[in-house]
């Protein structure tokens, strides 16, 4: 082999040795014995072997999970706490050059800001209130990663672990707030029907007829039961109102004419 193919050979070589393919959904930070030089945009790119080394950034959205943890809220009861943080990156240089493995150190200030944030308000207020917290927790965290060109999109509380007994003390709260809730609704079925009937006996006692109607539809659903006897005398006080009025006027006159 002549020295001219070897040559070509070698400088083939060596040019191949320098592709690289840079994917659209990630960002290459080029560095020259060890010196950051630029950053190197999706496609097909060239760097010189042995001088120049690549380092590959992701910057779509990436999720990491908030290890459980154990927190003290401020009524003092003990609770297991997870989460999940959705972050991107900005600025792939100063991600990788501003701190070591970014993804350790969001965990870390993940797990912090959850335990200070939900250490200082009561269960019911994690409980009802998982999106502000999850709010002031992305608030903490964002305050800290802006420096290293990282945007923090979202933080979600997961799951919220909690001891047996504080679960029967729950759960015993919410049967007695429905049962309130049941006999309020009752009696104010009672006070609305009391009205009704109220209404219903003022507009009946006017009219005798009516009385008389209802008396006989009340015998008359009494008397679909086969099983039951009805006795049914008719004493002066079960005539209507006005029946009376003449038997009483009917009883003065007599009196009136045996005195006379």
């Amino acid at each position: 082999m002549n020295p001219p193919m070897l040559f070509s050979i070698i400088l083939a070589l060596f040019l191949l040795a320098g592709i690289r393919v840079i994917f659209e959904y990630k960002r290459a930070l080029k560095f020259r014995f060890g010196k950051y030089v630029k950053t190197l945009d999706p496609g097909l790119r060239w760097v010189i072997p042995l001088i120049e080394t690549i380092q590959i950034v992701d910057v779509r959205v990436i999720t990491i999970n908030i290890v459980s943890q154990e927190v003290m809220t401020a009524d003092n009861v003990p609770c297991s706490i997870d989460g999940v943080v959705f972050f991107k990156i900005s600025s792939p240089e100063k991600a990788v050059l501003e701190v070591e493995e970014y993804n350790f150190a969001i965990t870390q200030l993940a797990q912090a800001a959850l335990r200070d944030v939900c250490g200082k308000v009561e269960l019911d207020t994690i409980l009802s209130k998982r999106e502000e917290m999850g709010k002031n927790i992305k608030a903490i965290v964002e305050q800290e990663t802006s420096e290293w060109g990282i945007v923090i999109i979202d933080v979600k509380i997961k799951d919220i672990q909690l001891p047996e007994n504080m679960r029967r003390m729950m759960a015993n709260q919410a049967e007695a707030e429905r049962s309130r809730r049941a006999r309020v609704i009752l009696a104010l079925a009672e006070e609305q029907a009391a009205g009704k009937l109220l209404e219903a006996g003022k507009l009946i006692d006017q009219s005798p007829s009516a009385i008389k109607l209802r008396l006989y539809q009340t015998l008359a659903n009494i008397a679909a039961e086969k099983n039951s006897t009805i006795l049914f005398p008719f004493p002066e006080e079960a005539l209507p109102r006005r029946a009376r009025k003449k038997t009483k006027k009917i009883k003065k006159t007599k009196n009136k004419t045996n005195k006379s």
